[in-house]
């Protein structure tokens, strides 16, 4: 569900408007326009944060070239002039080094002497190899002063590695809270001693609003959303299908303010595609113990978007170990005694026709979906009838995609009936004689769109061929593997092989582990952002709610 919201214009005396902002940010309930504010003092305190994260990646980095173990509370500011001064000094040591290069050839002479000499008349260059210009000091000198600046670097870059990030790191959220109190404070609108405010605020918190509105002498305005305005988006799914919200803040998508909530299918075929695309029981378990690992890493630690990502990771890589057992693929090989299963037989299908069967179902199932429930969201207008007819174009394409591959010997009389109907319900109702004027050119437009709910059928095949590849890429690292032991290798040789075959079995299955996850962002995403969301109309435009609070 999307939850409905109300636009909120705020007033307040204007000498009380930190007062308000504060009490307003402890009601964490009013989603304001950060981006909209860029004044001087915002500008000062997003440099406050930036210099803070600086002075972190110089910590981490500063330790990896030093030795140093004492740790000390350095804030970002000393860190940063540790860092200044060190960069100064850089580049003292570059001129140094240059003058030694020059000279170092030379070798080590007093100039003042030589200068002296050459005063007297005295020609030098019978009797060594002078420089046409004498440098102002000795290379010896030369070479201390380098190892005095290298020291001096050396002490700089300990103090900076021996400073305590997590001191820093604990101010981050100050910090964050201090840019988006400045940010509130631009977006003041002061008429002489009065201050507005406004914002967005979701419709059932306009009584707390209130309530704190007559505590502290505010005056309020709220409405509907009018017409062009787009308020933020926030998702209240069931609670089950909770979790699906921090992946689409992972993703930074949000359905638009007047678009459907897709959680719940969201999550379920997502949980399908990700098996699917991983394609390995093995693989899944590996999932599976991370996650097991990051529930314990994390016990008592107080993370919502923590404890969903892991939700959602123990669902994703169950469904994958269950994949596993119903496919019988478990690092790229079977287990023998378990081929015969039902499932495991259907699936493995020489002709790979079952798979793709499995895939188009899904495929059609997700689509049709999408169409039903418009449908059902439209009632009683008539422009339901056509939502329901592009259910049944769906189904017919489905029939005609499985005759294409040779799954169906043909499709049946009912298929054609049904599209005969669908097309009748498609092109009748889409849109209203009344709109014919206004969306008559969209009827022009039904017949392409009829021809890519065929290609959107067969874009789910995706699910069958990456698994595949998945699992061919494990069968050819196992294969070679493998195939370096030898029983007509001496021992020595077969013990060498043997750390190569391990070798070649981690890094192999790691790497396809890796692919796996990158096909996960790229297609199951896919298949749920666009041929689903085209076919639901969701267009992902929105931008989620963030209530102005504390972090």
């Amino acid at each position: 569900m999307i939850v409905k919201m109300k636009h909120l214009d705020l007033l307040c005396l204007a000498a009380e408007e930190e007062a308000t902002l504060k009490a307003l940010r402890g009601l964490g309930a009013v989603h304001l326009d950060f981006a909209a504010a860029g004044g001087v003092a915002v500008a000062a305190a997003k440099g406050e944060a930036a210099d803070a994260e600086k002075a972190v990646n110089l910590i981490l980095k500063a330790r990896e070239a030093s030795e140093m173990v004492e740790r000390r509370a350095h804030s970002a500011k000393e860190v940063l002039e540790f860092d200044s001064e060190r960069t100064e000094i850089r580049s003292e040591l570059e001129a140094v080094e240059k003058e030694i290069r020059a000279y170092e050839p030379y070798g080590d002479f007093d100039p003042a002497l030589a200068q002296k000499l050459i005063d007297k008349g005295i020609d030098l260059a019978s009797v060594a190899t002078l420089p046409e210009k004498l440098p102002a000091r000795r290379l010896s000198v030369m070479m201390r002063e380098r190892e005095r600046l290298v020291n001096r670097i050396n002490i700089l870059t300990d103090r900076i590695a021996g400073t305590d990030e997590k001191a820093i790191l604990k101010n981050f959220p100050k910090l964050a809270d201090k840019i988006e109190f400045e940010c509130a404070k631009e977006l003041m609108q002061r008429a002489g001693k009065i201050a507005v405010v406004s914002g967005w605020i979701p419709a059932k918190a306009a009584d707390d609003l209130k309530a704190k509105a007559a505590e502290c002498g505010w005056g309020t305005l709220l409405r509907d959303a009018e017409d062009g305005e787009m308020p933020p988006t926030l998702i209240e799914p069931p609670r089950l299908f909770r979790p699906v919200k921090a992946l689409f803040a992972g993703l930074g998508i949000a359905p638009a303010y007047n678009e459907a909530d897709v959680s719940v299918p969201f999550m379920c075929y997502f949980s399908v595609f990700f098996a699917m695309l991983v394609g390995d029981g093995a693989y899944g378990a590996i999932f599976l113990a991370a996650t097991i690992f990051g529930w314990w890493k994390t016990r008592g630690v107080r993370s919502p978007l923590a404890k969903s990502w892991l939700v959602m990771l123990t669902v994703f890589s169950s469904a994958t170990v269950v994949w596993g057992v119903l496919s019988n693929t478990w690092f790229g090989a079977g287990i023998p005694c378990c081929k015969s299963w039902p499932t495991v037989e259907w699936l493995a299908d020489p002709s790979y026709r079952h798979m793709m069967l499995l895939c188009f179902t899904i495929g059609v199932s997700h689509l049709m979906l999408a169409r039903i429930w418009n449908g059902i969201c439209m009632f009683p207008d008539s422009t339901a009838v056509a939502q329901f007819g592009w259910a049944g174009v769906l189904l017919f394409m489905y029939m005609v995609t499985n005759s294409i591959v040779g799954i169906f010997s043909g499709i049946p009389v009912w298929g054609y009936a049904v599209f005969g109907v669908s097309l009748v319900a498609v092109f009748g109702f889409s849109v209203k004689p009344s709109e014919l004027k206004v969306k008559g050119a969209e009827l022009g437009m039904l017949p392409l769109n009829i021809m890519s709910a065929l290609g959107d059928i067969i874009s789910y095949v995706r699910l069958f061929a990456v698994g595949l590849a998945s699992v061919k890429v494990a069968e050819n690292f196992n294969s070679m593997a493998t195939g370096l032991l030898s029983s007509e290798n001496a021992i020595w040789v077969n013990c060498i092989m043997a750390v190569a075959m391990v070798l070649i079995l981690v890094l192999g299955h790691a790497l396809n582990l890796a692919m796996a996850g990158l096909s996960i962002l790229v297609h199951a995403v896919r298949l749920n952002t666009l041929e689903f969301s085209n076919h639901k109309g969701v267009s992902w435009s929105g931008y989620a709610f963030k209530p102005f609070r504390k972090h």
